[in-house]
């Protein structure tokens, strides 16, 4: 078993804050920027 202590991380460009790997982004991870579907639309508002 893997902590999450262990798994990857990136930080959010929007809030700035970091997200951990999950297994729903397991094939697109390289893809992923935003942590959230907020911080997905407030970086397209402006």
């Amino acid at each position: 078993m893997v902590r999450k202590s262990d798994l990857p991380q990136k930080t959010c460009p929007v809030c700035q804050r970091p997200f951990s790997w999950r297994k729903k982004w397991e094939s697109v991870w390289d893809e992923v920027i935003y942590c959230s579907k907020r911080c997905r639309g407030e970086a397209k508002k402006g």
